[in-house]
């Protein structure tokens, strides 16, 4: 008599809801099911016993991920089947298996994520959003970037917020890097992204005696191995170019002194003769670096802000920079200046910060390839700017574009 009830329970399983519908279309529910956001996982608790509410059994035990209660088969006859039929409740998971269903259409709901990477998200969206910008046949002017906003906020895991203005330059590394990640690259193994704005450059470093040291101590210390130059070469995804430091006092007219430099005095920390010092907790520092291999696309993020303990400072220095024609062989080994054949840039967009540096706005101003015209972007106004005033605005990030021939002059107007 036991027997016969459990096979009777058994049979519970297999008494399937029939379904007329073709294997694409099931496979297609079953990777894209619309019940998923109904979980509720405020209720679900796993450590009962897998029991059956109604029947107390322990066969084929079924979990409800709406209301978190357990019940038996999910056959037409079953009390999974008629709960979700009576409650709209879709969503449940085999105790057993740990497979999940969609009742009453009785289909295996399949995740169709790769597994184990989230990061998979971010590139499926920004993809989708770089297609939607770029396709020629849009009913509408403008794209949203909500799901795209969406997706960094989860693979972020809520550094970077939809409701707050976070830093350009932290966010650029962030995702620069998340991309890198989930297309599958490391360290060694290139992706599609290293690939354009990747290069690479060497460092010489020399650690530094204590300052406070008596003479006599910091000559026996640099005699040391461990005080001797090192050499070892790295790669980036951007270089970062620092500013001088802004004047404190203001002039004879009581105004605060607006500074400016020429972009190629900030580019000399890269000429392998100019030295900088480091400081660390413990340790001190002397760098001075040279590249070693230019990207096809070259950004430069310009250190405006320092923070300290109490505050973040804005440096408000003006680079004064050329749009077009900027040659960085110089900047290059010896070694690398007779492989590298083109090493002229012109820029193509330019990333400008606006204000104090909690209450700040961003603007970008981008080249326009085909008419040669540069434009102003904030938010969705657009409007056009000449190319000598985009030298007197704050640049904060530059993304410059490498010539792959001498006679491939892109046309900037007004430049």
């Amino acid at each position: 008599m036991v027997s016969v009830k459990r096979e009777r329970e058994i049979d519970l399983e297999d008494d399937e809801v029939p379904v007329k519908i073709g294997r694409s279309s099931e496979d297609r529910r079953s990777r894209h099911c619309p019940y998923l956001d109904t979980i509720n996982r405020s209720v679900l608790d796993f450590d009962f016993e897998k029991l059956c509410s109604i029947s107390l059994s322990h066969i084929n035990v079924y979990a409800c991920l709406i209301c978190g209660k357990y019940f038996q088969g999910r056959g037409l006859k079953s009390h999974a089947y008629t709960h979700s039929v009576q409650f709209t409740h879709h969503v449940f998971l085999n105790l057993h298996t740990l497979k999940f269903y969609c009742l009453p259409d009785n289909y295996e709901i399949i995740d169709s994520s790769p597994p184990g990477d989230i990061m998979f998200l971010l590139v499926q969206r920004f993809g989708e959003l770089m297609r939607k910008l770029w396709n020629p046949r849009n009913f509408k002017a403008h794209v949203s970037p909500h799901e795209m906003l969406q997706a960094v906020v989860l693979c972020s895991k809520k550094n970077f917020q939809i409701t707050k203005q976070g830093d350009a330059v932290d966010f650029l590394s962030w995702f620069m890097n998340a991309l890198h990640g989930a297309l599958g690259g490391t360290k060694k193994k290139p992706s599609s992204l290293t690939k354009v704005f990747q290069g690479s450059m060497r460092i010489f470093s020399k650690k530094l005696p204590h300052p406070d040291l008596p003479p006599e101590e910091k000559v026996a210390l640099l005699l040391k191995e461990e005080y001797q130059e090192e050499m070892s070469d790295t790669t980036f995804l951007f270089l970062t170019l620092d500013l001088p430091t802004a004047p404190l006092y203001k002039d004879e007219k009581e105004q605060l002194i607006i500074p400016q430099v020429p972009l190629f005095n900030i580019l000399a920390k890269f000429n392998g003769n100019t030295e900088k010092e480091y400081k660390t907790y413990k340790e001190n520092f002397l760098k001075r670096f040279q590249l070693l291999k230019l990207p096809p696309y070259l950004i430069f993020c310009i250190k405006r802000f320092t923070k300290n303990n109490f505050f973040v400072e804005k440096n408000p220095t003006i680079v004064n920079f050329p749009i077009t024609n900027v040659d960085l062989r110089e900047y290059l080994t010896e070694e690398a200046q007779v492989t590298e054949k083109n090493t002229t840039y012109d820029l193509v967009a330019n990333v400008v910060h606006d204000g104090k540096p909690t209450e700040g706005a961003y603007r970008i101003h981008v080249l326009h390839h085909g008419t040669g015209k540069w434009y102003e972007l904030q938010d969705l106004q657009v409007t056009d700017i000449l190319p000598q005033m985009i030298t007197l605005s704050e640049a904060y990030i530059q993304i410059w574009k490498r010539r792959e021939s001498e006679d491939d002059t892109t046309n900037h107007t007004g430049a």
